[in-house]
Parts: structure tokens; C-alpha cells; sequence
């Protein structure tokens, strides 16, 4: 089975970079957002120029202003910072559905499908983290890893603006003199009781007896275990109810060509068929959005009859939609194709073609199932249409 490549991303000091954001005077100045100190409260987030004077998040007000008197001190704009990460989760959910929310300011994205139309997850991720800085205006820290442990704890390893890649060949090398305390469920008595055993470092616990730290600790011995291993199978959850699942695709070079165009298209709808089966969706909306070299971003939709997760349907319905904005006759920055208007009680597929024979769906399904299931075993390349074969490979040329 191939590696899973997990993203987290996570905001550098989000509450009071958007205060620096939004108030151009509070730049490079030590912002604590929290309120007036002369009232009780805590930092909800500062500023790295006040955490220069140890201020940290969850600090009473008023200890904050005794470490930083000239610190600015904010009051939190909950609607403002929910407003902005809205725009930041959009960004996320452009490149896979499987985005999973932490809090306002982080989330992980399961990125192993979506190397098929995108590249690498190392490239996906420096794109994520290009674009919020330019289209939002904020940094963010990000790590890609084969599991959310490994990509949560990368991403706090050289914030701000970090960007961190752990895989096989260097993961036992990052892990080694980190402390315990790093490990997901060690908190103060749990990192007391492996001091007392001589344990400071997730080195010393990999490297541990494991049915000892077991008699000492039970379950959470053995987690600690797998973890100081590298070793964590939690799958990325979407925790919201999907709204529509769509890919698209920035071009390096902006381009006319029709074909590569309609392949880019082809392979745009197979992923996101792929995606609606995975999450046991079928959709009645196709919708197309195109961008052409002056920005200009136009979209079209239709409506089926009945819903449906075939690629072969939003395949065909997406290249009429384009066809109807003109493909080929400008040259495109940007294609992207989704599907919503979910019906949870529909089963039944719309044929592929109406004015033809209807085929055996059942039997199309089955077949995408088998499909599915070869590629989640033993990767994408074992069955691929000619068509995305050869868009893969310019792509990568």
C-alpha cells in the first residue's frame, strides 16, 4: 500500500496577524488580542513581537502587561477571524474534500488521491501556503507527512512560515531529541512518569522495551509506543457536511489547446467521481469554471435528472458545459469541474446517454468499485484511461 501524504496547516499567530492585517500601523508592533488588561481575561493570541517578551496564548491580561506594558492590546473580533478562515478552509477544499478543521486557524488535508491531478503533495502544499499569503494576505507553517501526528508536529518545528517534509528517510531523525512532551496524550503527569523511568526523549522511548512501558502504562503505553515510532492510522475525518466536490487545476503556461484542454477535464472528472464514491455522494449539479489569462473567471452549470457518481456522466456534461463557454478559443489560466446537489435518497443513475439504450448501471458501478479498490491498494497508476495517462505525463514534462 503506498504512503499516505498528510498535510497540516497551521497559522502563524492568526488572531493578531489579521489585526496586523487589517491595521497597517499595528505591523511589526507587539499585538495581544485578548482585551483590556485591566480586566480579567486571557491572551487568546499575540503577536511574534510580543512573544519576544513571553507573552503566550492562555496568559491572564494582566500578567501579558507586565511582561509587555507597550504591547497593543486588542479586543477579539470572533466574526472577523471566522470570516477569514472561511476564505483560507475554500482555498484547502479546492485541492481535496478531505479537509479536516482543527479550529479556526489549522487543519489537516489528506492529499495521497490528490497527487493524480495536482503533483506531488510537497508541490500542492507550497501552492496551499502561496496562495493564502497572496490571496489572503497571511502566513501560515504547513508540513507534509505520511499521518496527521508527523504533519502536526512538523508544522510547529520552524514556525513562522515554516515548511517542513517528514518522511521515511529522516523521520527517526526529526523524532529523536524531541522531548515526550510532544507526543499526542503526554501531558504533565504522563511526562513526569517517563522522566522517573528515564525516558526524556521520544529517541529514549522508541527505543524502550515495549512490554515494560506497557506493564507501567497499559493502552497508552503501547500509543506512545507506535507514535515514538512514527507509527498513527487516524484517517483524516471531514467533520462538515459536504456542499460540493470539485478539482481544478492552474496551468504553469496559460493554454488553447482543445485536447489537452478536454483531458485536463476528463481526469478533473474521474478524480472527483472517485471522491463523491469514497464519501457515498451522488450529485445532480455539474458545474465548469474557467479562467483565461486576464483573470476572467466564468462558470456554467446543468442540472440532471437523477443523480450520479460516474466519472463517464460529469465527464460528458462538464465538456458540453466548457464547449458552450468556448473552449479552445481562448487561452485558459485555470479548468475546474465539481458536482453538488447532493441527494442522499436518490440510488438510481442517470444512463450516460439519454437518447441511446440505457446501459447496465449496476453493472458500471460494480466495475467503478472493483476500480477503486485496485487503486486504493496498490496506487492510481494500476488502472488509468489513456487519456489521463498521457495529461499526467506533460504535466510532469
Amino acid at each position: 500500500m503506498r504512503e499516505r501524504k498528510i498535510l497540516h496547516i497551521d497559522m502563524d499567530a492568526f488572531y493578531a496577524a489579521i489585526e496586523q492585517l487589517d491595521n497597517s500601523k499595528l505591523k511589526g508592533k507587539p499585538v495581544i488580542v485578548g482585551g483590556d488588561p485591566a480586566k480579567r481575561g486571557v491572551v487568546s493570541t499575540c503577536s511574534y513581537e510580543a512573544r519576544q517578551y513571553g507573552v503566550r496564548s492562555a496568559m491572564p491580561l494582566r500578567e501579558a502587561y507586565r511582561r509587555c506594558p507597550h504591547g497593543i492590546f486588542v479586543p477579539v473580533r470572533s466574526s472577523r477571524y471566522e470570516e477569514v478562515s472561511k476564505a483560507i478552509m475554500e482555498i484547502l477544499f479546492e485541492y481535496t474534500p478531505l479537509v479536516e478543521p482543527i479550529s479556526l486557524d489549522e487543519a489537516f488535508l489528506d492529499l495521497t488521491d490528490s497527487e493524480v491531478i495536482f503533483g506531488p503533495a510537497e508541490q500542492i502544499a507550497k501552492k496551499i501556503v502561496s496562495r493564502i499569503e497572496t490571496e489572503i494576505g497571511l502566513s501560515a507553517s504547513a508540513a507534509v507527512a505520511p499521518n496527521k501526528f508527523l504533519a502536526k508536529l512538523g508544522s510547529d518545528l520552524k514556525k513562522p512560515k515554516g515548511f517542513v517534509i517528514i518522511n521515511s528517510d529522516n523521520v527517526f531523525g526529526i523524532l529523536e531529541n524531541l522531548p515526550v512532551s510532544k507526543l499526542w496524550g503526554v501531558g504533565a503527569k504522563t511526562e513526569e512518569l517517563l522522566q522517573r523511568m528515564g525516558i526524556m526523549t521520544i529517541g529514549a522511548l522508541r527505543k524502550f522495551n515495549q512490554e515494560l512501558l506497557h506493564q507501567k502504562l497499559g493502552e497508552v503505553g503501547l500509543q506512545l509506543y507506535r507514535l515514538a515510532h512514527g507509527i498513527d492510522d487516524c484517517p483524516v475525518v471531514n467533520g462538515g457536511s459536504v456542499k460540493s466536490v470539485g478539482n481544478e487545476v492552474t496551468f504553469q503556461n496559460d493554454t488553447d489547446n482543445y485536447d489537452y484542454l478536454a483531458g485536463v477535464l476528463l481526469a478533473l472528472a474521474d478524480q472527483v467521481a472517485r471522491r463523491l464514491r469514497q464519501q457515498n455522494l451522488k450529485g445532480k449539479i455539474i458545474t465548469v469554471k474557467l479562467r483565461d489569462s486576464d483573470f476572467k473567471t466564468v462558470t456554467k452549470q446543468t442540472t440532471l435528472k437523477t443523480a450520479t457518481d460516474f466519472e463517464e456522466m460529469i465527464y460528458h456534461e462538464a465538456l458540453q458545459l466548457a464547449d458552450q463557454l468556448q473552449l479552445g478559443q481562448k487561452k485558459l489560466r485555470l479548468i475546474g469541474v465539481s458536482v453538488s446537489g447532493f441527494d442522499s435518497n436518490d440510488n438510481l443513475q442517470l444512463s450516460l446517454f439519454e437518447n441511446e439504450e440505457a446501459a447496465d448501471d449496476q453493472d458500471l458501478h460494480k466495475l467503478h468499485q472493483v476500480v477503486d479498490q485496485l487503486k486504493q491498494r496498490y496506487g492510481d497508476h494500476i488502472v488509468t484511461k489513456g487519456t489521463i495517462y498521457q495529461i499526467r505525463k506533460r504535466r510532469e514534462e
